[in-house]
């Protein structure tokens, strides 16, 4: 069986999480049965988990702590939501995956994306996105894109310096090197518009054959 497994990745303020939800609302007028859903979270477990982490209290989280809840939360989400959905036919898009916590964990806080490779291989074993669409934008830009959104929440990323934001860009210049069959970019300073079109002319195909 083909899974339709899509996950969308990008810097705080990419816009990611709106053409996700555009991209649903499509599909579903096209009669397509679509799942949406987020990491960290989707499930009342990882959502739990997603509050230790993102809590702005909790500055002295360790690094190796933090990247062990990613993928504690990753399994959680991927055995109670997203395997089920694939296996039942549906299209699943998801808001984060594997590859935050290497651009975030593995690079910007310089654990490595090996090694953080290795503790989500045990958390995912063979289940990965078919396609992953990178949203490239300046990360200064999109924290002023988050400021000035006052309905979104600013979690413990968003406070982080300038140069942390930097370096997980970095991190996903490095994975769109490594996975270039899987990992595609797209211009996110574009209209929301053009986004959504650029994105689409990617998985379409995909979801058509």
């Amino acid at each position: 069986m083909n899974y339709l497994f899509f996950s969308f990745e990008g810097p705080e303020g990419a816009g990611k999480t709106t053409i996700v939800r555009m991209l649903k609302d499509y599909l579903t007028e096209q009669h397509v049965d679509v799942v949406a859903t987020r990491e960290p979270g989707g499930i009342d477990i990882a959502e739990q988990i997603r509050a230790i982490i993102l809590h702005p209290h909790n500055e002295r989280m360790d690094a190796r702590t933090e990247a062990l809840l990613y993928a504690a939360a990753r399994r959680q989400h991927l055995v109670e939501k997203v395997i089920p959905a694939l296996k039942e036919g549906k299209i699943v898009l998801c808001d984060r995956f594997i590859d935050s916590s290497l651009a975030y964990q593995g690079v910007a806080r310089s654990l490595g994306i090996d090694e953080i490779l290795a503790i989500n291989a045990f958390a995912v074993e063979n289940w990965m996105p078919i396609l992953t669409i990178y949203f490239d934008i300046d990360p200064a830009l999109g924290l002023a894109r988050i400021r000035e959104n006052g309905l979104r929440e600013v979690n413990r990323l968003d406070l982080e310096k300038l140069a942390f934001h930097e370096r997980v860009r970095d991190g996903y210049m490095m994975l769109l090197d490594r996975f270039p069959n899987r990992i595609k970019k797209v211009d996110a300073t574009q209209s929301v518009t053009k986004v959504f079109e650029d994105v689409w002319a990617l998985m379409e195909p995909l979801i058509r054959k």
